[in-house]
């Protein structure tokens, strides 16, 4: 999803940045990771998305049908294709070949989107799916369809994998020339690296490829005129060799650097030792300090290491929003919208860190190369907040999706109780309130249910091996039912969730608890014990006395 408006003071100076929302992702290499597969991250962080899971079966066409283009964003028609003759089944942004595809906005420069192309990059994204098997043919359908039908965008960075190999791509239009009313501009300036085996790379709504080799089709692809266009159109007059994709099409200011770089390098930190020499980067003070495009992790990262780095709010970093006032009294470390705020005349930011409330959904996807690919392709899929929501395993040659996350099943504007993503709306959202004492709760209940997943994994993959051999449709009809009917636990103990939340913390008290239900006061099983009443912390309490003076002072 897009960038973020974040506007503030930078050595003195207040620097205005590109406006719109954001996304993470995090790519994990086979030899990075402890299993040996492949995984990219992505959380659709946006005001109006409602979180849901596509999908569509594997279909064929006759000649001649026409695929009509829908802005994904928006719901805005853009135009129409001509299909394929056979696509791919997708559930979410995986599709049967254990093909995976995410992406950040980053914007770039204003002057090079396309007013007349067709393809926006959501609609590019779920087509390529239902047309490649593999990370490169996916590079190949992104970038000809850009070409051929115009890019309806503005810059991305795109994660792609399979489960042999991880790129990233990067993408900008070439803006709008008319002549005779076409545009002379269609198309793309692009380039792609292979993620190397043994590493990790991560992207937050901030071009991250810089330099890259030219000679080496192995490991990077490009489009012939990435540079010829930069020097045609005056944004550059260096050496071929020392041309940087990013300075030259998304030129980073310090909005890319506090609201999107700083995201990588809170994962880098997490795994690499030494990256706290570019904290000054991360903060928006040195942008000549720039991150490496990846990093080799001091100890191979696994699954649900993956999938709580897109928990993270900063924690144990400067951006830590639990250390200052805007924490509220309850340590919450998150700031409401907009992302920056004025104060006698001097602009403040809010920090936007990956785990972030307007979530529509969230994923971990992962390919696993030793199984067949109905097998070998999960998608660890979540909604809302990645914060405090839970991922549930999702086969990628399912037949159908849970109800809880079906398309259809409500919507932004429509509250449906048999919906994940509104249940967990429900509890984040009364989180919220208290958030140093229920994130426990929920946080405990998260672990639960993803580790016990991650265990059962092992024995469901090894009995729909075993069907698979003998016939491919049982082993898809198991894989189903698992998928379906662990998301469908995973929705009910939600509910049970919000039910104990609401009863464990109602009116700001915190009810005690007794070996597994609340304790009751010694003479009825009915009338509980007194509650407990924390208040609020102490680092509250201090700002509320200093801002009142002596009115809330004690007489006694």
């Amino acid at each position: 999803m897009k960038k973020l408006i974040l506007t503030a003071a930078l050595l003195g100076a207040l620097v205005a940045s590109r406006p719109a929302e954001a996304c993470t992702n995090i790519l994990v290499t086979r030899g990075a990771s402890t299993d040996g597969s492949t995984m990219i991250t992505y959380a659709a962080d946006s005001h109006t998305l409602y979180g849901e899971l596509y999908y569509q079966p594997a279909r064929d066409y006759a000649p001649g049908t026409m695929l009509k283009i829908y802005e994904w964003d928006t719901g805005k028609y853009l135009g129409e294709i001509p299909q394929v003759a056979h696509t791919y089944q997708t559930v979410g942004n995986m599709n049967e070949h254990q093909l995976m595809i995410a992406e950040t906005t980053y914007g770039g420069r204003p002057e090079l989107v396309d007013t007349t192309g067709i393809m926006d990059y959501g609609s590019m994204i779920y087509i390529t799916l239902q047309r490649a098997r593999t990370a490169r043919e996916a590079i190949t359908v992104m970038t000809s369809l850009a070409n051929e039908y115009g890019y309806a965008s503005s810059g991305e960075s795109i994660s792609i994998a399979d489960a042999n190999e991880v790129w990233i791509l990067e993408m900008i239009g070439k803006g709008t020339r008319l002549v005779d009313g076409k545009n002379v501009n269609k198309g793309i300036v692009w380039v792609a690296v292979r993620v190397p085996d043994g590493y990790i790379s991560a992207h937050a709504n901030q071009a991250r490829i810089m330099q890259f080799p030219l000679n080496d089709p192995e490991n990077c692809l490009y489009a012939p005129d990435v540079i010829a266009f930069a020097r045609a159109n005056g944004l550059y007059d260096g050496k071929d060799r020392d041309f940087s994709f990013s300075d030259t099409y998304a030129p980073l200011d310090f909005s890319g650097m506090r609201g999107c770089e700083a995201r990588v390098w809170s994962v880098f930190r997490k795994v690499t030792p030494g990256m706290d020499r570019y904290e000054n980067y991360a903060l928006g003070h040195n942008p000549k300090n720039r991150m490496p495009l990846w990093v080799k992790p001091a100890e191979k990262i696994s699954p649900k290491q993956v999938m709580d780095f897109m928990r993270d709010h900063y924690e144990g970093t400067p951006m830590d929003m639990r250390n200052d006032i805007g924490a509220g009294g309850h340590g919450l470390p998150y700031r409401w919208r907009p992302m920056n705020f004025e104060v006698d005349g001097t602009t403040y930011l809010n920090e936007r860190a990956i785990a972030t409330q307007q979530t529509g959904f969230w994923f971990v996807a992962q390919g696993r190369n030793w199984l067949p690919d109905p097998i070998g392709g999960i998608l660890w899929f979540g909604v809302d907040d990645a914060g405090t929501s839970c991922l549930t395993p999702i086969y990628c040659s399912v037949d159908r999706v849970p109800p809880c996350f079906e398309e259809g099943n409500g919507s932004l504007g429509e509250y449906s109780s048999s919906s994940a993503f509104w249940i967990f709306n429900r509890v984040t959202n009364f989180a919220y309130l208290r958030y140093d004492r229920m994130s426990a709760d929920i946080l405990r209940v998260v672990d639960e249910h993803e580790n016990r997943c991650l265990r059962e994994v092992r024995a469901v993959d090894q009995t729909a091996l075993n069907l698979y051999q003998d016939d491919p449709k049982l082993a898809t009809e198991y894989l189903t039912g698992y998928s379906v009917g662990t998301a469908q636990a995973m929705f009910d103990r939600w509910v049970e969730l919000d039910r104990y939340l609401l009863v464990k913390y109602m009116d700001g008290n915190v009810k005690k608890e007794e070996n597994g239900r609340f304790k009751d006061n010694g003479n009825d099983p009915r009338m509980l014990a007194m509650p407990d009443f924390p208040g609020y912390n102490e680092t509250w309490q201090k700002a509320v006395a200093g801002s009142t003076g002596d009115r809330l002072k004690s007489a006694e």
